[in-house]
Parts: C-alpha cells; structure tokens; sequence
C-alpha cells in the first residue's frame, strides 16, 4: 500500500465567536490564531492540495482552552480524515470523566500545555498526583500524551514516562533544543537523555526545519543524530498550521527537503508511519 502523509498537528480556529466563544489559556489569545485563523474548510482544502491524507487535530488551547467542541464539531463533518488531540483540566476532579467525555467524541490523544506563545514556560505541574488518574486513565484508553514543553520539562517528562510505562508520551517540536552549537549537539544533551524511554516519541515541526540550519548546524547532521538516537519510528512530522507562518504545502515542501538525507524508509515513517502507530484510527480506510 502507497505510504500516506499524516500531519498530527494542525490547528482550527471556527470564523463563529458566537457558537465557539474565545477562552485562552492564561487569559492571552495567541496572535497566530487571530490574525491567522483557518477553519475546518479551509484545512480541508490546504490537505488537498498538499497531499496530506489525514490529521491528528490538536485543540487550540490559546485559544478555546479546554473547549475542545470546535474540533468534536469539526472531525463528525468528515468523518474517517481525521481524529482530535484534547486538552482538559488534568487538576479538575472531573477530569478522567472529561477526558473519557471527549474520547467519546472521536478524540484519541490528550494535549498538555505548560506554556509557549502565550506564557513562559512552567512545567512544574507536569508531576501534581492529582493528575496522575488521567495519565492511568490516558494509558488504558490508549491515548498518547502530548507535552508542549521545552527543555526544562523533560525531567518531569522522564519521570512521567517511568510511572506510567503504557502511557505513549509525544513531545512537541522537539522540546525546543539549542542546536547551533553544532555536532556532536552538546547543548542537546538534555533531550538525549529520553533515548531509553521507549514511550516518548517527538513532533517535528517547521520550527526544527528552521532551527537546523542555524549555526554550526545542519539538517545532515542534526536529524541524522536525531534518528540515531531515537529510531525513526519515534518521530512524526506535524505542521504547527497555521500557527507556523506558511501555507500547510509549503511546510511540507520545506520539510520533506530538511529532511532529504535520511533514507526513504525513514521519512516515510517520519512522515506518516510514525502518526498511525500513534494514531490507529488514522490507519484505517
């Protein structure tokens, strides 16, 4: 079977404020998704004319919060393209019931935000025991766990990753790692430290693109390292659209060229196998 392109994250912001009311995380709407919103439709065609088979649709929580309808709304008009990554109050005493709520409305992946475009970062929440009945829960339910973090979390996220083994963990955008240093990536050495944990996969995104060409590094030698220390099979390319600026087919381009080096088997798995291990529904059909 000819290999698909999965994007597992995009963004959807509704043009209805009325239906879909504005409810930020920390209170700021990121500028992306006000001066860049793109609805259901318009991600749609942006697929289409890419040639992105389906998406793994994360919630806007700089912009919706923990209002996740817009995508459960979104994902039952097209039916089979697409499964959506929730974000709830993993603090809330209702939270695993949130939780299986929205997994009942197609959702198959849970999305932790500790900070970025909005706010600094602050990852000390990512180890409270009283979210620790949704990571059990997460894991029984088979939903994979994304941390928007940096390279300040991956303590915490190392941890998480030993107490709950079933749990899958995909943090976002590499965790931002400080490459410019260049081979052997020294300054990395944080992120290396999550090689053993087989349960932690890694969304590349166009930030990475962008950042692998800074400095004394290179695409070359730095996804090369990536994949050595990670297997290819633990990373999925995601699109950051529209937050990233760029059409989804231009960082797409970007992306499959970034990567060009790496051997075809492992972008074909960067670029989609990777996405429907994480995300079975988005193998089917």
């Amino acid at each position: 079977m000819e290999a698909r392109t999965i994007d597992i994250h995009p963004h959807i912001i509704a043009d209805d404020e009325a239906k879909y009311p504005r409810m930020p995380l920390f209170g700021v709407q990121s500028d992306w998704s006000r001066t860049r919103p793109v609805t259901i439709e318009r991600l749609v065609a942006a697929m289409d004319e890419a040639g992105v088979d389906k998406a793994a649709i994360v919630q806007a929580s700089t912009c919706y919060g923990f209002d996740n309808s817009y995508v459960a709304d979104s994902m039952k008009r097209y039916p089979g393209r697409f499964t959506g990554v929730c974000s709830i109050d993993m603090l809330a005493p209702d939270a695993v019931e949130k939780l299986r709520f929205w997994q009942s409305r197609n959702f198959s992946g849970l999305r932790i935000f500790t900070g970025g475009s909005t706010a600094a970062f602050d990852p000390s929440k990512l180890e409270e025991p009283a979210s620790f009945p949704v990571w059990e829960a997460a894991a029984a339910l088979g939903m994979p766990i994304c941390v928007q973090t940096d390279v300040t979390g991956l303590a915490a996220v190392k941890s998480l990753a030993a107490r709950f083994p079933r749990a899958k963990i995909i943090i976002d955008h590499l965790a931002r790692p400080k490459i410019a240093d260049g081979p052997p990536y020294s300054a990395a050495a944080p992120l290396f430290t999550l090689a053993p944990c087989c349960n932690v996969y890694f969304k590349v995104t166009p930030r990475n693109f962008e950042e692998s060409a800074l400095g004394k590094a290179s695409p070359e030698t730095w996804f090369a390292k990536i994949v050595a220390e990670f297997g290819a099979s633990r990373l999925a390319w995601g699109s950051n659209f529209p937050a990233s600026e760029g059409g989804l087919g231009e960082n797409l381009r970007r992306g499959r060229a970034t990567l060009a080096s790496l051997s075809a088997a492992d972008q074909a798995m960067i670029f989609g196998g990777t996405a429907a291990s994480l995300y079975p529904v988005l193998a089917r059909g």
